[in-house]
């Protein structure tokens, strides 16, 4: 597999450095670079990253702070220039602790620890796709469809989960961000910062917004053109 990694670090000859490394690592592909815990929210919160290189002193939020507000998202790496930060990383389940200047053969040895978790995660090709989610609400566990599934509001640190026939929606404790990489992205797509909806489910597009009865969702321009190709393939 590919692994998506995002550089993350203060320094601009830092990221320089592993975005060359990375460059020249071929199961990995550099979905970006930033200066502060705060631009990677952004990139994260956008597309999918599978490992982040991050930097653990920065001004601002560090990178232990910014790793524990990530709950199940990508794996991470850290590096840094101070050896005794190395208990705190493995604390938050780092795949590695590189110590600047980081090595190339230093580099390669923890992006292959990356790479040997990812094939381990990986389901098998014969596998069934999976049909539907267990989620927690209300002190139990309640399996939904996807089928079912209308759309989804994110709503801070809840989701609302809208179905078919059902007029209120199931509240659960979990982030969008989280639910969206559990739902299988060939049949649902972010379209809104607070807004997921069912590609299978959609009937009338309305001034850019996705009507599902009286519901209007609106799309919002990060999301647009990503949405708008979907909607161009299936154009006559």
């Amino acid at each position: 597999m590919t692994i998506r990694c995002l550089l993350v670090d203060d320094e601009p000859l830092a990221l320089d450095l592993l975005e060359g490394y990375v460059l020249k690592t071929p199961f990995l592909e550099l979905a970006g670079r930033c200066s502060s815990a705060f631009q990677a929210m952004e990139i994260i919160e956008k597309q999918k990253i599978d490992l982040i290189f991050l930097d653990i002193q920065m001004p601002g939020l560090t990178g232990l702070e910014f790793s524990r507000t990530l709950q199940q998202g990508p794996k991470i790496v850290f590096t840094t220039a101070f050896e005794q930060y190395a208990i705190e990383g493995f604390k938050v389940d780092a795949i590695d602790y590189l110590l600047k200047p980081v090595s190339y053969p230093e580099f390669l040895n923890a992006v292959n620890k990356a790479k040997r978790w990812f094939d381990h995660i990986e389901l098998p090709a014969s596998q069934e796709p999976r049909n539907s989610i267990f989620v927690k609400t209300d002190y139990k566990l309640v399996q939904i469809e996807f089928n079912n599934i209308l759309y989804i509001e994110g709503l801070k640190d809840y989701v609302k989960i809208y179905l078919e026939g059902t007029e209120k929606p199931i509240l659960s404790l979990m982030s969008m961000k989280l639910l969206e990489e559990n739902l299988p992205e060939n049949r649902f797509m972010r379209v809104h910062r607070s807004f997921i909806v069912n590609l299978e489910r959609i009937t009338t597009i309305e001034r850019n917004r996705i009507v599902f009865g009286k519901e209007y969702i609106p799309i919002s321009d990060n999301y647009k053109e990503k949405f708008q190709k979907f909607v161009n393939e299936r154009f006559f």
